[in-house]
């Protein structure tokens, strides 16, 4: 399915057939593509660039679809990487995290830092952390491979590990 080229996020590069390797919902996905482009955003004389999740619902394309900043793609990834780390080492705490420090980590980035942290203001958080504990399990190798891919293309930009 083609990604459209009328709506206000202009495409620059695509991978259009997203549907067919979106993790486990691979050949059924509503979402069809990914690209990078033009941001809808875009006031006159400023051009950003924004990445985005396309989705169909079968009929048209979905107000769902997702724009982000590529700087928050990149941090969603970091947030992703470092959870998934977390939750390797997680059994050695009876409820998934330290209690008296829920904080996992501080990443600097420009200036201050992204604070990852344990949401304990979630009321449901000892069933939720679990519940998320089995999903990364679940998709342990469906990650892996999306991170070892992004590790390879990294090292190949010249981003070697500290």
């Amino acid at each position: 399915m083609k990604i459209p080229q009328t709506l206000k996020h202009k495409p620059v590069v695509v991978c259009e057939n997203y549907e067919n390797i979106d993790g486990r919902l691979a050949y059924q996905s509503e979402a069809k593509g990914l690209s990078v482009g033009l941001a809808q955003w875009n006031e006159r004389g400023r051009v950003d660039v924004s990445a985005k999740v396309w989705r169909h619902t079968g009929g048209k394309w979905s107000r769902q679809s997702e724009e982000l900043p590529l700087h928050r793609v990149l941090d969603l990834a970091i947030l992703v990487a470092r959870t998934q780390m977390h939750f390797r080492e997680a059994y050695r705490y009876p409820k998934l995290y330290d209690e008296h420090e829920p904080k996992i980590d501080r990443i600097g980035l420009q200036g201050d830092a992204m604070t990852v942290a344990v949401c304990t203001e979630n009321p449901n958080i000892e069933e939720d952390m679990q519940l998320v504990q089995e999903a990364f399990s679940q998709n342990d190798e469906l990650l892996s491979e999306r991170l070892q891919t992004l590790a390879n293309v990294l090292g190949q930009m010249g981003y070697m590990p500290r």
